[in-house]
């Protein structure tokens, strides 16, 4: 399907709407039926029905079509948050006893999940280094039901050979599901890679604008309508109707956006990796990244989210260079108009800090926005000079 048509066009059926160009914004929160037996159909079957809008609704549907469309996969559904597009489905596959492989370091909620909450039910995980396929055949055991992947990590990068570990995981009857918000499904489509499920946050480069929090999975019609008629249904994770039409809206200028992050992203990373006081950079479209090729083979490109360590890796450093930032700004999140930066140091207490041997909390992430790269450099450039 093509691209200008998903974003622009699939789902849009505007004669039902005054031939608006734009779709309008659904606030319903429920739908009238005309017979007993349209509403007995609508109760036995919400997945197909506009009911109401915890399950199903007008601009939600428009949205999902896209989504899934992008993804290669032939449903979606839409959330209220990035990490409840990870936990609800996960709550759908998993019961007592199972077990979870997942790699290391995911998103920190993702994280909460597997070793906070998912153990109170019987589930236990084994957390492994992803990037060689050996690893998971170790660590699969006889109750194993899913492997959780996150390629790239969100901080260090580390990816994941999707391909080998879908067809490891089909052999034996296990469920494969990504977060994917690093790349987008314009740079890297799980789903055609044999993986089942693909999770992002939409907040991101889908929203596009950093003023709405929403995630998204997308999968066969099968394990969609699973999730949508249990857990999705029972615990109320649904997007608002005005909260998918800013996300339809970001659909329209997310190749534009995501290719000028990426494209400036170069510039940036190669400033930085000559600038003496910087030690090295981390991206994994990098030539020296450890996985390179890998990355060249599943990812058709690596959006503006990269990290970086200082050659004096003292805190007050770190402090003083990440303060010092003037137009960067100090913030969670990425996917947005605006530059970013992250220190890790933020994450741990002074005293817990080890400026010693390279370890991850000496990154420093930094996303790229749409500012022009030569003023995000003066600026990077000003506050390592506060440190020089």
């Amino acid at each position: 399907m093509d691209l200008s048509y998903i974003l622009n066009e699939l789902g849009e059926e505007r004669e039902n709407y005054f031939n608006a160009v734009s779709p309008p914004i659904i606030q319903s929160s429920n739908f009238a039926l005309k017979t007993v037996k349209d509403f007995r159909d609508a109760l036995a079957e919400e997945f197909n029905y506009d009911l109401y809008s915890r399950g199903n609704n007008p601009t939600l549907n428009i949205l999902r079509k896209k989504l899934a469309a992008l993804d290669g996969a032939e449903d979606a559904l839409v959330f209220g948050s990035g990490v409840a597009s990870i936990s609800v489905p996960i709550l759908a596959l998993l019961q007592q006893g199972d077990h979870v492989v997942s790699v290391d370091n995911p998103y920190s909620w993702t994280v909460k999940l597997f070793k906070n909450m998912l153990p109170k039910y019987g589930v236990t995980t084994t957390f492994i280094d992803g990037t060689d396929i050996e690893n998971f055949k170790a660590a699969i055991k006889p109750e194993t039901r899913l492997i959780f992947l996150e390629s790239p990590n969100t901080f260090s990068y580390e990816l994941q050979d999707l391909a080998a570990v879908a067809t490891l995981a089909k052999s034996k009857g296990i469920y494969t599901m990504i977060d994917n918000s690093y790349c987008s499904p314009l740079y890297q489509r799980p789903i055609e890679l044999g993986i089942d499920l693909a999770a992002q946050t939409a907040t991101k480069y889908i929203g596009g604008h950093s003023d709405v929090v929403a995630g998204v999975v997308t999968g066969s019609r099968e394990l969609i309508k699973k999730i949508f008629e249990n857990e999705f249904m029972t615990i109320g994770p649904a997007l608002s109707p005005h909260s998918a039409w800013l996300l339809i809206r970001g659909l329209r200028t997310l190749p534009l956006r995501i290719q000028r992050s990426f494209e400036s992203t170069k510039v940036v990373t190669e400033w930085l990796q000559k600038h003496p006081l910087v030690d090295k950079v981390i991206w994994p479209f990098k030539a020296d990244f450890k996985q390179y090729e890998l990355g060249q083979q599943q990812m058709a490109g690596c959006g503006g989210l990269f990290s970086f360590t200082l050659k004096d890796p003292a805190l007050k450093k770190i402090e003083t260079f990440c303060d010092s930032l003037q137009h960067i700004l100090m913030a969670v999140s990425w996917g947005g108009h605006e530059s970013l930066i992250i220190p890790s140091i933020a994450a741990i207490r002074e005293e817990d800090y080890d400026a010693g041997p390279y370890n991850r909390y000496q990154l420093i992430r930094m996303y790229v926005g749409l500012e022009d790269p030569q003023y995000l450099i003066k600026d990077l450039e000003q506050a390592l000079g506060k440190i020089g």
